[in-house]
């Protein structure tokens, strides 16, 4: 299985992480994507991808930072790409949610990712909250500038956006959301998603799944979220996680000829 979103920096796995990275293995989870939330967190990120062989990482500022890095430029998020280990650009998008930053700072953030993506050739990591038709219409115009490869992250949107983005060729992400009981509706628009788009991640340490829900989530618990997948799709576990991977690795399609 491939953990195509993890968050190993910081506090909530600072004491710990080699036990983690140990339970994680030891389930099947043969490769981790670390994600930059900060780009002044880039440098520890990337230096846990580099000490370790099963581990690649991002480049990027979440949504909720843009405000703090406004000066942030194409060519600098190009040459992040530049190292090895980093096979994705991202997370950004928009969140309307908490409103941490102001709309015009999270849709420049957002334009400056999709350049770089679209420069690098890297898949484009999208948060998306309370934003659905805004991100869409973004999208689709920036489309028309050149393609670039989307990845709907963690997705709780609507229908529509994510069938705007498979149009446009997007992956979509399942998170252990798939498996609470107050999210009939995620499921319901998962399930209208065919197989050959959609990888798992535990977007840990965040959102643990049923049965772990309330815990610090880890990529230990990549299985449950592969269970979630297999009850909705009408498949078998084993399935799920051989496809997912699969769709994972030609996705992020620097982790093999790295």
């Amino acid at each position: 299985m491939f953990d195509t979103h993890v968050n190993l920096h910081g506090e909530p796995f600072a004491d710990d992480l080699e036990e983690v990275l140990t339970r994680a293995r030891s389930v099947g989870v043969s490769r981790f994507l670390a994600i930059c939330d900060r780009f002044d967190n880039f440098p520890a990120i990337l230096s846990i991808a580099q000490a370790n062989d099963d581990i690649w990482c991002s480049a990027g500022v979440h949504p909720h930072h843009a405000k703090d890095f406004g000066s942030l430029t194409v060519e600098q998020l190009i040459d992040a790409a530049s190292n090895p280990e980093v096979v994705a650009i991202g997370e950004t998008g928009l969140d309307f949610h908490y409103g941490y930053s102001a709309e015009k700072d999270q849709v420049e953030s957002l334009q400056k990712h999709i350049a770089a993506a679209r420069n690098t050739g890297l898949p484009l990591i999208l948060h998306t909250r309370e934003a659905d038709d805004l991100m869409a219409d973004i999208l689709e115009k920036e489309f028309q500038k050149g393609a670039f490869q989307p990845l709907l992250h963690c997705y709780t949107g609507g229908a529509d956006l994510a069938q705007r983005a498979l149009a446009l060729g997007a992956y979509v992400s399942v998170s252990g959301i798939l498996s609470f009981k107050s999210a009939g509706e995620v499921r319901a628009v998962i399930a209208d998603v065919p197989m050959d788009r959609i990888i798992l991640e535990t977007d840990c340490p965040y959102l643990a799944p049923v049965p772990m829900r309330g815990r610090r989530n880890e990529p230990a618990y990549l299985p449950f979220v592969a269970d979630a997948l297999a009850d909705l799709k009408g498949m078998s576990s084993d399935e799920v996680k051989q496809i997912t991977e699969e769709n994972a690795i030609r996705l992020f399609s620097k982790v093999t000829a790295s």
